[in-house]
């Protein structure tokens, strides 16, 4: 028998109705249907319905003539064990939580197991609406909501820039006294950032900044600050030489992990990136309360760690 594959992708029309999910992609995929199960439940099977395409969880899900069967299975992201993350405060409609690194924002086409979404649902048993993002390596609050109306009213909130994020990040090299504002585009599309130094260790030429974006594009922060020359510690993607990797930087992948991931698995014994989204605060949409959200200090090393002004 041949050994099941580390990795598959299947597509698979349905000719009739009432077969099995599980059956059919096991046949197909060559792998256990226990493996497939899990991969359902792992948020890597998806089905098309009336040309509408969705994840799909339930085993014993009906099957109808027409629908089609998606399978995107990658062993080593379905091995993957999430780190837990902790709640920081329940408001009913929405919550809000410290994501650990390592832990995922949003899934991708292979899985959603190692969301915070997902882990939420799965462990509080609660429907649960990304409002925004936080890279994986980074750690800090991120705010989920749980009825589709809250997602979208806070969702507004965050497009019309009233919700203040508030992050920490420990650079390599004298960030200036005084405070910056970093404007450069990212992929073309405007993107503003302003920075304050809290303080600067000689011994180690490293500053505690403080960051509070206007925009929210993909990696601005980190981007930001590479491109002034003062890259975050930790940073394998844009940080210094020492962070950095012999891999490829590109984020155009064929594969099913992110650059990040890769790099991260070419030399996983190096800091850990030094960003942490420290503080939330905003106008709450549906009793008008004004709300403020902090990482505890048992979980602000880049706060705690003493250094030398």
């Amino acid at each position: 028998m041949d050994p099941a594959p580390a990795q598959c992708e299947q597509h698979l029309p349905v000719s009739d109705e009432g077969q099995s999910p599980i059956s059919l992609l096991a046949t197909a995929s060559g792998l256990s249907k226990q493996k497939v199960k899990r991969a359902m439940q792992n948020g890597a099977v998806w089905l098309t319905h009336n040309g509408n395409t969705r994840r799909l969880r339930r085993a014993k899900h009906p099957l109808q003539s027409g629908d089609e069967l998606h399978l995107y299975y990658d062993l080593a992201i379905q091995s993957t064990v999430p780190p837990v993350p902790l709640m920081i405060a329940d408001e009913g409609n929405y919550s809000v939580w410290y994501k650990p690194r390592g832990m995922y924002s949003q899934g991708t086409k292979w899985g959603d197991h190692c969301t915070v979404g997902r882990w939420v649902e799965r462990h509080l048993e609660r429907s649960t609406f990304t409002v925004h993002r936080l890279d994986r390596a980074a750690s800090g609050l991120i705010l989920l909501a749980h009825k589709k109306s809250t997602a979208a009213k806070l969702s507004a909130l965050f497009a019309e820039r009233k919700i203040r994020k508030h992050y920490r990040a420990r650079v390599r090299g004298q960030f200036p006294a005084e405070p910056q504002l970093f404007d450069q585009a990212i992929d073309g599309r405007k993107a503003r950032s302003h920075a304050q130094r809290i303080n600067y260790d000689a011994a180690q030429n490293c500053s505690l900044i403080e960051i509070d974006i206007e925009t929210g594009r993909k990696h601005q922060i980190r981007r930001h600050l590479s491109s002034a020359g003062y890259p975050i510690i930790g940073d394998r993607l844009y940080g210094s030489t020492s962070d950095r990797t012999k891999a490829s930087t590109t984020d155009n992948l064929s594969d099913s992990r992110t650059e990040e991931n890769r790099l991260e698995e070419f030399e996983p014994k190096k800091e850990d990136l030094q960003l942490l989204a420290y503080q939330l605060s905003f106008i709450d949409p549906v009793n008008k309360t004004e709300q403020f959200f902090l990482v505890p200090e048992n979980l602000q090393p880049l706060l705690t760690t003493p250094v030398t002004n």
